[in-house]
């Protein structure tokens, strides 16, 4: 049955030649082994998840760790005073909890992270890229501020230098993170209990021991405030801040797409993993940030500078303090408590990196080297920032990322618990490139529209209070657009065409066509290009397709002749000029290669000891020319890397080509053998059977005559005779011509008065429908061709047998496109299944009681003669179409 493509029947060409590919992609070792790639860029597979809900959320809980919670809160603290801080904690913790609530809903029910929620949640499938570089971007900013607070304890415990402490909180991750969600839920499963101990023992004291430092820490009045008590400018600049973390939410998704099915008997069980790893993480999170208020307050009191009492390790000495009066004690404790923390955290940053970063390259450069490719480079960048030192523009770099998440997290917010339950948007968040429109104005219109509203605010152009609530305007702003553009719009740009359904197995798993490895149908899509299933990866890789699935009949079959071959002798000129995506590509490689570089040189900078000879600056301005002058070369490095990209692809292409040209090569030399057998039995048979079968009709005949006065019985039974033997006749007759080769005498035709002529001398039972609007001209054999039209058109005739003479609806119409002329004869009688469909240009094969099987072979020989093709449009019960195509000569007037 042919998929139906935006509102158009699909074509199936040639159908001999529907392509059936060989497993085109095998993928690296790292990314088949699903342990190490963990489903990236896939839905989540019901074999994978075998951990039960409580491990997935206490995975998921275990990132909660972070520290830079507590430096956040400390922050807001020393700035605004406990009066506006600790309101700000409380509402932004209620934001945060019902924002995410339908996020963690959807991602654990459908079992995908963030980035494919995100495609089916208004942004569409090139759209949601934005929104990966802005994960990924949360991701490395925080694993850089966790690193940082990380060597702060290694340099103050055990005198490691301070970038040196960042390349081992760097590289301490990988080992870790390598293996994914297989061996993250290990680690927090056996440091939960130790984090939870050593986190709350210091508070415990504090509360049990010294109460009054809560009035104390009450009591406190911030350093940009002019006065005590509440303030609606200093609280709107926290509740800023604070808005940045409402992104965390997706990390936590990342290992929620793990859990298991809901079933009647885990209901429970499931919806307390839900809540408490999805939105639930505010809860810890917000106690986390008010500690980290109260240790901020506690460590200004002790006389220590603001920047030092920011330093989460300066704070945990502050409260193991209350613990133990032993200083070595103290430091051990503050410091062990740091380090656990920070891997707790930094693996869920490195590993949720890796996801954003997969999602994003995969669809700006149709490739996959595996995660583990890009978990490196994300901790890469991270280190970079580490050595550019972010950990002092904390609160600005804070302030200005909650615009943007805001904006992101108001606009998936509207879709899935508005929209959705509205019916604007599906009910079902689709995340596979085949039914995806690249952009929806939902989400992407939304988000543009709440960003730029919301940095003007940022700005101060509209004033400093207005300034102070810009994260909170870029939410409501992205919430009521997304709204507004979703039921103008209907719905309409959330899904490209219909999903299709693939057939049941019993495994309920499908094979991909491409890959050749087995994977469950919520997986996988219905090609239309390939005519095959295949699984969403290769679907997002697959750089030939051109997105012919979501464009009309016509650009599927021109995709598809650009890639198996007929222009391959032009595949290079066409590919040469993409100047656009290439210089695109030699861009994010160039990016790449001077992050690596930058770090390289940066660190270098930063080692260098303050006693040294040269001095820091001089150094620095070395480095700096060194570097400058590395860039083109650099540059050089990205174009040869690009270049050889495409060289790999064009030989990639080639290769498939040849195979498929092979392949057709093989399928004709078959053609031509059964073509040969068939001439050679025609031959023998004719000169056999011919002088019998010459008898017999003439026998009939005469005792037709003689016997005109005999029984009904008896005259039936003559007649009967007489069309068996000429039916006898008619075979041969065709055998014969088809087993013949006809040279074309070619003349100019004008296709639209040709036509009309040929229907006018048709002897139909029923009405034949005109719609000649091709105006051109074509260089064909007449009566070859006349033989090959009025094969079609018996055959539409035969469809309609079965339907009375006013239901039966035959039209022949004719149409121009491009350099094409093209006839098509459509009916709306019984039509063909699909595997009739692909074996009704295979001679001798026919669904008829009487047919030979030599109609549509036949006129597949003449058309194909012509330099055309003929397209087959059927599906049973709903008619058939068939479209000869012929290559036009000139305009004229019919």
């Amino acid at each position: 049955m042919p998929v139906a493509v935006s509102g158009h029947r699909a074509c199936v060409p040639n159908v001999m030649e529907t392509p059936q590919l060989p497993a085109l992609r095998s993928y690296h070792s790292w990314i088949a082994n699903e342990t190490l790639e963990d489903y990236s860029l896939r839905y989540a597979a019901r074999s994978f998840r075998r951990w039960s809900p409580f491990v997935i959320a206490n995975t998921a809980l275990g990132g909660i760790s972070f520290l830079a919670l507590e430096a956040i809160g400390g922050a807001i603290t020393l700035s605004y005073g406990f009066a506006n801080a600790f309101p700000a904690i409380l509402v932004t913790c209620l934001f945060v909890f019902v924002t995410s609530l339908p996020i963690a809903y959807y991602s654990s029910r459908h079992n995908i992270d963030m980035d494919l929620l995100t495609r089916g949640a208004g942004f569409g499938y090139i759209g949601s890229t934005i929104t990966s570089l802005i994960y990924a971007t949360f991701t490395f900013i925080f694993f850089a501020l966790e690193g940082v607070i990380m060597a702060q304890a290694l340099n103050l415990f055990a005198d490691v230098p301070l970038v040196l402490g960042y390349v081992i909180s760097s590289v301490v991750i990988i080992p870790i993170t390598f293996m994914g969600v297989t061996l993250i839920s290990k680690l927090q499963l056996l440091s939960q209990p130790i984090w939870i101990a050593m986190h709350l023992a210091p508070f415990a004291y504090i509360l049990l021991a010294h109460p009054d430092t809560l009035d104390e820490w009450a009591a406190f009045v911030g350093s940009d405030m002019t006065g005590e008590g509440f303030n609606f400018l200093a609280f709107g600049s926290a509740v800023g801040v604070l808005c940045a973390l409402s992104i965390q939410i997706g990390e936590q998704v990342d290992y929620l797409r793990f859990l298991p099915d809901k079933t009647r008997e885990n209901r429970f069980r499931w919806w307390a993993a839900v809540i408490a790893a999805g939105p639930g993480w505010i809860v810890v999170g917000g106690f986390k940030i008010l500690c980290g208020s109260l240790l901020a307050v506690l460590a200004i009191q002790a006389g220590l500078s603001r920047s030092t009492a920011l330093e989460p390790i300066h704070m945990y000495i502050k409260a193991y303090e209350y613990v133990s009066p032993d200083p070595r004690v103290v430091l051990a404790l503050a410091a062990v408590f740091v380090l656990i923390s920070q891997v707790k955290i930094n693996v869920t940053n490195a590993y949720a990196g890796s996801l954003a970063w997969s999602n994003f390259f995969s669809r700006v450069t149709h490739y996959h080297p595996g995660r583990v490719v890009w978990l490196v480079f994300n901790i890469l960048i991270s280190l970079l920032l580490m050595l550019l030192g972010i950990f002092q523009t904390l609160e600005l770099v804070l302030a200005v990322y909650s615009i943007i998440a805001a904006a992101w997290i108001g606009s998936i917010f509207a879709d899935l618990a508005i929209l959705k339950p509205l019916g604007v948007s599906p009910a079902f968040p689709e995340f596979k490139r085949a039914y995806l429109y690249n952009f929806n104005p939902v989400g992407c219109g939304s988000m543009a529209m709440a960003s730029f509203v919301a940095f003007l605010c940022f700005s101060g152009i509209f004033g400093v209070m207005v300034q102070a609530y810009a994260a909170p305007i870029a939410f409501v702003t992205a919430l009521g657009c997304a709204v507004a553009i979703g039921v103008a719009t209907k719905g309409r740009y959330y899904l490209a065409r219909q999903p299709v359904e693939l057939p049941a197995t019993r495994l309920d798993s499908n094979l991909c066509a491409i890959c050749g490895v087995t994977y469950e149908r919520s997986d996988m899509v219905h090609c239309t290009f390939y005519e095959q299933p295949i699984c969403s990866l290769c679907c997002s890789l697959d750089s030939h397709c051109h997105d012919v699935c979501k464009s009309p009949g016509g650009a599927l079959e021109t995709s598809r002749t650009r890639y198996f071959g007929r222009a391959l002798p032009h595949m290079r000129d066409k590919i040469a000029p993409r100047m656009g995506q290439r210089l695109l590509k030699v861009a994010g490689v160039l990016f790449a290669l001077a992050v690596v570089a930058g770090g390289v040189f940066l660190l270098t900078y930063r080692l260098i000891e303050p006693g040294s000879e040269q001095p820091h600056l001089a150094s620095g301005q070395l480095l700096l020319r060194v570097f400058l002058a590395l860039l083109p070369l650099l540059g050089i490095g990205a174009w040869w890397i690009v270049l050889s990209q495409e060289s790999r692809e064009l030989a990639e292409r080639d290769l498939v080509a040849s195979l498929e040209k092979l392949r057709q090569t093989q399928r004709d030399l078959a053609s031509n053998e059964r073509l040969a057998a068939i001439g050679q039995i025609t031959a023998t048979v004719s000169h056999e059977l011919r002088n019998p079968l010459g008898t017999l009709v003439t026998s009939a005949d005469v005792l037709f005559r003689s016997l005109k006065k005999a029984d009904e019985p008896v005259l039936s039974e003559l007649q009967r005779l007489q069309r068996n033997a000429w039916r006898c006749v008619r075979i041969i007759e065709d055998l014969l011509d088809f087993s013949r080769k006809h040279a074309l005498i070619v003349t100019p035709i004008l296709i639209d008065r040709w036509v009309a002529q040929h229907v006018a001398e048709q002897d139909a039972a029923r009405p034949i429908k005109l719609q000649l609007a091709a105006g051109c001209r074509i260089s064909a054999d007449g009566e070859r061709l006349r033989q090959a039209f009025s094969n079609v058109l018996a055959n539409a005739l035969q469809a309609c047998e079965g339907h009375a003479v006013d239901d039966a609806a035959i039209v022949v119409s004719t149409r121009c496109e491009g350099e094409n002329a093209i006839i098509c004869v459509a009916d709306n009688g019984a039509g063909m299944s699909r595997e009739t469909v692909a074996r009704v240009f295979e001679p001798l094969f026919s669904t008829k009681a009487f047919g030979v099987g030599l109609g549509m072979p036949l006129v597949k020989r003449i058309v194909e003669q012509h330099g055309g093709s003929v397209l087959i449009d059927s599906e049973q019960g709903s008619g058939t179409r068939v479209s000869i195509v012929l290559p036009r000569t000139g305009a004229g007037s019919s």
